[in-house]
């Protein structure tokens, strides 16, 4: 079995440490400390998801998403409450990015960004689709039926 874990860049560890916590109940695990006593690196879990939060490295590739004013992934949840774990997430301080509807795939779901830029969805199940159903929406919104 492969194990799969995220390592995000932040723009302050602790302060996305204490974002995650509230927004997502993460708890950290383990902090790896520079000489000088600031944290280099923030080990947490979130819902059993391992995550390592790391500051971003100069002369490297290592950028926050808000910082070159992209992202390339949206993280999903699955939870049993998609408005409450929205509100949570914005109270937090995370940015809606896309609010909470019902989706033709059968979840409704919300997007937010965190204060690093990072998206975040938030799904809730509430009916099983075929595929045949979701392709058919698909190929509507594409004009292409």
């Amino acid at each position: 079995m492969t194990d799969f874990a995220l390592h995000l860049v932040v723009d302050d560890v602790p302060a996305a440490a204490d974002f995650y916590g509230r927004a997502m109940g993460a708890h950290v695990t383990r902090l790896l400390h520079l000489p000088d006593g600031s944290i280099a690196i923030a080990e947490l879990l979130i819902d059993g998801l391992p995550v390592a939060l790391a500051a971003p490295v100069p002369g490297t590739a290592l950028a926050t998403p808000r910082s070159t004013a992209t992202s390339v992934a949206a993280y999903r949840f699955t939870v049993p409450d998609a408005d409450a774990a929205m509100d949570r997430a914005v109270s937090a301080g995370a940015s809606v990015h896309a609010p909470v509807q019902d989706a033709f795939w059968g979840v409704r779901t919300g997007e937010v960004l965190d204060p690093s830029g990072h998206r975040w969805a938030f799904d809730q199940r509430v009916r099983n689709v075929s595929v045949d159903e979701i392709e058919a929406q698909l190929a509507a919104m594409l004009g292409s039926n």
